[in-house]
């Protein structure tokens, strides 16, 4: 028999090899079919084991080609494909890290408090304060850079900025508070710079445009006001306007606007090195020790008296304002009559050593008068009124409020950011722009405290506007060659920073209303044909000209520091959270990131908000919180519980119907496994090590189900499942260290008792998503072939369940926790994209110990046709925006031949399932022929029922074969060796030679060829580079929609995996499970 068994297979052979021979069409379908190809061979000979599925698990090849423009991708955010399919295709952003960001920021950065406060910062809380206010926001601002950052570069930013980052980061709760805070923030800042604009230009450079004037010294403060107010609503309407028409001529201005920042800081250097060598004439008249007002006294002399030939006298300006005549023997007040006049320099220069006297505070309460200490002054002297033409503090200071006002003169940090949609590589550019801009600007300030300590008089310093010097501006005095340099130079700086906010803020408003978190916003979200947004640009100049009716830059710079600082805190949080949850989608390509840091930050930005202005930090936070409730239960129930126990019941309940709502982002999905194990008769779980592969691959996150199934009766065996679940599983899992919940079933047949598991496991949103279990090891050799089929059975369960698999083939070769790999490579083999699950699953893997030192290949399959240069370098990116680092390898296969190999082990399987067939049907036949003679002999016969109902259904399908082990013992007690004899000559085909030969020469399937060249020649290539890998990751392929090929599958997927020592099958769950978006 082995004879002619040889013998038949060496003269088939040349039969199929030879083109001459008459089975030459056959031939031609099986060895080299170029010509004609049948819809079988639409997809190529490769990757045949995967055809069924092409339609919904495509190609790499298919996919990197749509990778050019990776809004295309099938990756989620579908927002930003609508969104940039409506108008015409953009050109390709352009923008580098200089004029996109560092540029941007210093101009945001830069600003109205730097001109008109920061001389009067340093004057009063001193020098050594002043570098501490200036240092604590630089920290702050660069605490957030450093987050920001993190979060920036996690994915592609779309153009969105700030408000895109923190609501993808945090949800929509946390991103419409904080998106609405920073669009307060904005607009505020709008407001206050047009303030500060006004405050230049009726203080500095036309005084005289003043509308309301006052008669007396008290109304100057209100007709002030006022005229803030009157001014800074025209300036508004005449911006707003601007911004109306075109934002590309806000643009156009914002160049020549920075410009005039940087000529300006450059002066103040400038003259303070000047002023070492000759000082800038300014001199200040003091009366004792107090300071007198320079417009008062305009070009009088400072003096009591002068000496004059002829009348009026020899009374002066000075003289007039304090005495009640012009005589020498008038009445004056009784300060003045005690008081030498004396006049000190302004700017006594960088050499002076000035320093010294103005290094400490000098706080001053509302209406105290400028005060020089070292001047001698009467001991008893009448407190001055404001009738007296003394310089007075307008308003109390303190070291929290000087924060408050400083603060706004280091934000603008999300310049850059916001300009995300423009930058040639925004996950460079942000975090290196951003992070030099707070830099640089940082320096700038913390020089410039240490200049004007240097260089200006104290009493000049604390002199808010100039008074002192007739009217200058005290950082202009400084200035060289002239005061108008900054005069000209801020104001110009400050509109065109007023213009940025007005232009910015009304986007920001616009991308939340079109988010539809705030229904009642929704109405903003529309604009102009181009996109303009009108009605957000409205609202946002009401709310502008609410901030100028305020009319005080000293009351609107504490109110947008809240803000902005809120919107900070939350920039943090986000950082903060994401990195101790350590979410499977946060991979920030910038690395200089830490939680630590990024609470740091939060604790300094909610302390600078209750350090600036409590009240004003509590009604933010309370804005916060509404708008986020607001969010949160809008068309929501709520559910109060009673007690600690109510609560933890309620917010279970409470976090399960959220996940319950929809399913998973992409960016949120992570592997819950159900973990699917085998016990032994003592109740040991077979393979120990898939719950140690369950533990490494989740690191102690997520959720992970173990479960199992004990065949028999619910009502007899439910102390055995418990037994079970106590001693096999649980105490397993406490080994390995897996936490999760465990589920043991009892149903009758193991194929039905996972079904249902896979069916019903979990609760609400806390269900798995992928199913672990092991391969059915020696499915050959086993008699029983229920095992493998019940495999077979899982894979198309977990299928139609949208389920991804996970099968660890030789998994006691796995290591141990405490084996961790010291070198070597993960390697994943993306033949078709199902997901991204063969992306993920190494990056989680690499999260802990054991994998963390093996580097990561990634390798796919081009054919003929692809271009693999093309594909390796489309992978390369597709890697670098998914933050995955990785070698990247394409594998070349030609269409050759089918080989002898690929055909003689094609025939093998199918003799084998034809042998395995037949000796099934065999067993059949004997089992009815036992039941005929039974029912002839009136034999009584046990559980005859079942028996009857499972012989009813012969074939691959039936389940445990037919009977159980028992049955099959009484049967063949009552079969004879002649009956047997007799019914194998009647009944089995195999018995004659004939027989035997007709199946031999059985013609191999079309398909099962195809199939097993795929497998073939994959193996061939996945051996050759991987043999040396401590883990190779592989597509797994569907099983037949045909069941009556399931032997076939197994031996295909043997094949794929031979000679591999620890092989992972991966099959997704036909969703996607990772995304290059933040």
């Amino acid at each position: 028999m082995s004879h002619t068994h040889t013998h038949t297979q060496t003269s088939m052979f040349p039969v199929f090899l030879s083109a001459g021979d008459g089975n030459a069409k056959m031939s031609s379908v099986y060895i080299n079919n170029t010509h004609g190809m049948d819809d079988d061979d639409f997809y190529d000979k490769n990757l045949a084991l995967f055809e069924e599925e092409m339609d919904t698990r495509p190609k790499v090849s298919s996919l990197l080609n749509r990778l050019a423009n990776y809004t295309n991708l099938t990756q989620g955010a579908r927002e930003h494909e609508e969104a940039e399919s409506i108008g015409e295709k953009r050109k390709s952003p352009q923008m580098g890290t200089f004029m996109g960001v560092y540029l941007p920021c210093l101009q945001n950065i830069f600003g109205v408090i730097l001109f008109l406060r920061l001389t009067w910062v340093v004057g009063t809380a001193g020098v050594l304060q002043a570098l501490c206010i200036v240092f604590i926001c630089c920290c702050c601002t660069l605490l957030t850079a450093i987050s920001m950052s993190a979060i920036a570069t996690n994915g592609v930013v779309p153009a969105g900025g700030s408000y895109f980052m923190i609501s993808r980061s945090l949800g929509p709760e946390f991103g419409g508070a904080v998106g609405l805070c920073f669009y307060l923030g904005t607009t505020f800042a709008g407001a206050m710079y047009i303030l500060g604009a006004i405050e230049i230009l009726l203080m500095y450079i036309a005084p005289k445009a003043a509308i309301f004037v006052s008669i007396g010294p008290d109304g100057e403060g209100a007709a002030m006001l006022n005229n803030m107010r009157v001014y800074g609503s025209i300036f508004l309407l005449l911006m707003a306007l601007l911004v109306f028409v075109g934002v590309k001529y806000v643009n156009k201005l914002a160049s020549v606007f920075l410009a005039c920042v940087i000529i300006s800081i450059l002066s103040i250097y400038t003259g303070a090195l000047v002023s070492a060598f000759s000082p800038p004439v300014f001199p200040v008249c003091m009366l004792g020790n107090r300071t007198l007002s320079g417009h008062i006294l305009r070009d009088s002399p400072c003096a009591k008296t002068v000496l004059l030939k002829e009348p009026p006298g020899p009374a002066t300006t000075l003289w007039l304002q304090f005495c009640e005549g012009r005589d020498l023997n008038a009445s004056c007040d009784d300060y003045f009559f005690h008081s030498n006049v004396s006049e000190i320099h302004g700017i006594p220069g960088l050499a002076s050593g000035v320093i010294t006297e103005n290094i400490w505070s000098a706080y001053l309460s509302k209406g105290d008068v400028l005060e020089k200490g070292g001047l001698p002054a009467p001991s008893h002297a009448h407190p001055p009124t404001n009738r007296q033409p003394y310089v007075f503090a307008d308003i109390t200071t303190s070291f929290t409020l000087l924060v408050g006002i400083f603060f706004p003169s280091v934000t603008g940090i999300m310049a850059g950011s916001n300009r995300s949609g423009d930058l040639r590589d925004a996950q460079r550019s942000i975090p290196i722009g951003t992070i030099l801009a707070i830099l640089t600007t940082s320096l700038v300030y913390l020089s410039c405290v240490v200049l004007f300590g240097a260089c200006v008089e104290g009493v000049v310093l604390r002199d808010k506007f100039g008074d002192s010097v007739q009217g200058n501006l005290v950082v202009g005095t400084l200035a060289w060659p002239s005061p108008w340099v900054i005069v000209i130079g801020s104001f110009f700086s400050t509109c065109g920073a007023g213009l940025q906010s007005l232009t910015g803020a009304p986007r920001l408003l616009q991308a939340i209303a079109k988010d539809n978190i705030i229904p009642f916003l929704r109405v903003f979200g529309h604009g102009k044909a181009n996109g303009e947004p009108t009605w957000a640009l409205l609202l946002t100049a009401v709310i502008a000209e609410l901030g100028i009716l305020i009319a005080s830059l000293d009351l609107v710079a504490p109110i947008l520091s809240m803000f902005f600082l809120m919107c900070y805190l939350f920039v943090n949080l986000a950082c903060a959270l994401q990195t101790l949850l350590r979410t499977p989608n946060w991979r920030p390509r910038f690395s200089y990131y830490h939680w630590a840091l990024s609470f740091l930050g939060m604790i300094i930005c909610l302390a600078l908000m209750f350090i600036s202005s409590w009240y004003y930090a509590i009604v933010a936070i309370v804005i916060a919180g509404m708008i986020y409730k607001y969010i949160e239960y809008h068309g929501a129930e709520k559910e109060w519980g009673d007690g600690i126990r109510g609560l933890s019941l309620s917010a279970a309940r409470y976090a399960l119907l959220r996940l319950e709502e929809g399913p998973p982002h992409t960016k949120n999905w992570r592997p819950q496994l159900l973990v699917l194990l085998k016990l032994d008769e003592d109740a040991h779980i077979k393979s120990p090590r898939l719950l140690t592969f369950a533990s490494q691959l989740k690191a102690g996150k997520g959720l992970t189900i173990v479960g199992t199934v004990i065949t028999g009766n619910f009502l007899s065996s439910y102390g055995e499942a418990l037994a079970a679940e106590q001693v096999g599983i649980v105490l397993s899992m406490d080994k390995e260290k897996v936490k999760g919940f465990c589920q043991c079933i009892v149903a009758n047949k193991t194929r039905e008792g996972i079904s249902h598991m896979i069916q019903s496991s979990g609760l609400g949103g806390m269900r798995h998503n992928t199913v672990v279990m092991g391969w059915p090891l020696a499915w050959r050799q086993s008699e029983d072939p229920q095992s493998w089929k019940t495999f077979i059975n899982t894979v198309r369960v977990t299928t139609a369940a949208h389920l991804a698999l996970l099968v660890p083939k030789n998994i006691s070769l796995f290591p141990s926790n405490s084996e961790p790999c010291t070198d070597g490579y993960i390697d994943v083999w993306w033949i078709v994209h199902d997901g991204g699950m063969l992306m993920l699953l190494p990056f989680l893997l690499r999260q802990h110990k054991v994998w963390r030192k093996c580097a990561m290949r990634i390798f796919t399959v081009a054919q003929l046709e692809d271009n693999s240069i093309q594909m390796k370098k489309d992978l390369a990116t597709f890697l670098y925006h998914l933050r995955i680092e990785a070698d990247v390898e394409v594998v070349e296969m030609h269409n050759s031949d089918i080989s002898a190999y690929t055909y003689e082990r094609t025939l093998m399987m199918e003799q084998r399932s034809q042998m395995l067939r037949q000796m099934r049907l065999s067993k059949s036949d004997r089992e009815k022929e036992v039941l005929r003679s039974q029912a002839r002999y009136r034999v009584p016969a046990v559980n005859q029922g079942p028996v009857q109902s499972t012989s009813s259904k012969p074939g691959p399908g039936t389940e445990d074969g037919g009977m159980s082990a028992s049955e099959h013992r009484r049967v063949h007690m009552t079969w004879t060796k002649e009956r047997t004899m007799q019914y194998r000559a009647t009944h089995s085909g195999c018995s004659t030679p004939e027989g035997f030969r007709d199946m031999l020469s059985i013609r191999p399937d079309h398909s099962n060829v195809r199939r097993m060249h795929t497998a073939v020649k994959l193996n061939e290539v996945i051996v050759n580079k991987s043999h040396d890998a401590r883990l190779v990751l592989l597509n797994m392929p569907g099983p037949p929609r045909n069941q009556a090929g399931d032997e076939n599958y197994m031996e295909f997927l043997e094949v794929l995996t031979e000679g591999l020592e620890r092989v992972l099958l991966v099959r997704g769950g036909g969703s996607e499970v990772i995304t290059i978006y933040s």
